[in-house]
């Protein structure tokens, strides 16, 4: 099976994003889903492809550990409402690394791939149609909901990465 386009990555890089992935790949099978894992392995995909990837140095673990954070972060894992529901410290627990450490690795995932709560890049697909706020647009000033707004425009706001795609019409 070929390998997705969001999860290629330079050659060079290759053997470090395997030993992180198959870290991530267990954790989503043990405590989370196959949807997390998918995004987990675009994420350090995207990691191996910065220049020069910071995802080469340090522990493979600690790595592993920040984008399964990361994701959690943005996705409300640490959510008791929310499914799945894992808290922080079972995270660091299962990588082995200390709070401190994978709080601020999260950090540096999170501004390297603007990861944030507002965006739906790293949103699992699961939740887009229902997380009003990706889909929030300001149109001459006004807060406007972009699956109201005739399908040209919510072509041009998908082409320019502002929603993640064009609204079914009801």
């Amino acid at each position: 099976m070929p390998t997705p386009a969001n999860e290629k990555v330079p050659k060079t890089m290759g053997p470090r994003y395997a030993e992180l992935t198959e870290m991530t790949n267990r954790f989503c099978a043990v405590r989370l889903t196959d949807e997390y894992a998918a995004l987990a392995r675009q994420a350090l995909a995207a990691l191996c492809r910065k220049r020069p990837s910071p995802a080469i140095a340090g522990k493979a673990e600690t790595w592993a550990c920040a984008v399964i954070y990361a994701l959690g972060q943005v996705n409300f894992l640490s959510d008791r409402a929310s499914l799945p529901f894992v808290p922080p410290a079972d995270i660091y627990e299962y990588f082995g690394i200390a709070a401190s450490t994978a709080s601020g690795k999260a950090k540096q995932v999170r501004t390297l791939l603007d990861m944030n709560m507002f965006g739906h890049r790293w949103l699992l697909p699961s939740r887009k149609e229902n997380t009003p706020g990706i889909w929030y647009l300001s149109v001459n000033g006004m807060i406007v909901d972009a699956r109201d707004l005739p399908v040209e425009v919510q072509r041009a706001a998908v082409a320019k990465g502002l929603i993640p795609h064009v609204a079914e019409p009801d």
